[in-house]
């Protein structure tokens, strides 16, 4: 079996958590429309939370995410590959760093930075040709904060708008962090602590209380 169809450690998709979701969310016949249905299950059901603890080997398994509702990037895009070859398509997850123009003043202080090192998205092996899709924000989250939320047909990319609802700039790709068949968790946890010295000085819990 490819290696894209296959249970990780992380892209868990022999669990029984997300084979039920994967049955219950699956609609319709060809691995088109089976790949929409599940982009959708994962982006509005399961809740984007940036404010996880990424120490804990949870935050970025499929299962764990599930279970929880709420994942951030990178858990969400597992989740959606867990699901897909669940459901006979091939999937990984792939990363880049991304630059938020729209990162708010107490985001950037906390975190010491306005660039996100390894933000996740889910590549879909559909017809013959991988597409990328990004399941992170929930629809509520981007008509809070009025984001465009990211649409997905299973046919074009479905990455970050450059521009929010009012035109402002949004999101901007930097690097290609490249494309896995698991979720490479020791590398990103050494990316995060390099990247984000200031965020893990405070602490976890001191930094919820200052995005808070």
């Amino acid at each position: 079996m490819s290696q894209y169809l296959s249970s990780a450690r992380y892209i868990d998709s022999s669990h029984s958590l997300v084979v039920g979701f994967t049955r219950q969310s699956l609609k319709g016949e060809g691995e088109r429309e089976k790949a929409v249905s599940l982009y959708y299950a994962v982006r509005d059901k399961i809740r984007y939370n940036p404010f996880l603890d990424f120490s804990r080997p949870e935050a970025f398994r499929a299962s764990a995410v599930l279970e929880a509702g709420e994942g951030f990037c990178v858990g969400k895009a597992s989740l959606l590959a867990a699901c897909a070859r669940a459901a006979g398509i091939e999937a990984r997850v792939g990363f880049a760093d991304v630059k938020n123009h729209l990162t708010t003043p107490r985001l950037a202080e906390t975190m010491g930075s306005d660039l996100f090192v390894y933000h996740g998205y889910t590549d879909l092996r559909i017809d013959g040709r991988w597409v990328k899709a990004t399941p992170a924000f929930n629809l509520a989250l981007c008509t809070r904060f009025r984001v465009k939320p990211l649409e997905f047909d299973g046919r074009a990319d479905s990455i970050f708008h450059p521009f929010d609802q009012d035109e402002r700039r949004h999101m901007e790709y930097l690097r290609d962090r490249g494309v896995f068949a698991d979720v490479p968790v020791d590398e990103i946890q050494r990316a995060f602590r390099e990247a984000y010295p200031k965020f893990y000085g405070l602490g976890q819990d001191a930094a919820k209380e200052s995005f808070g």
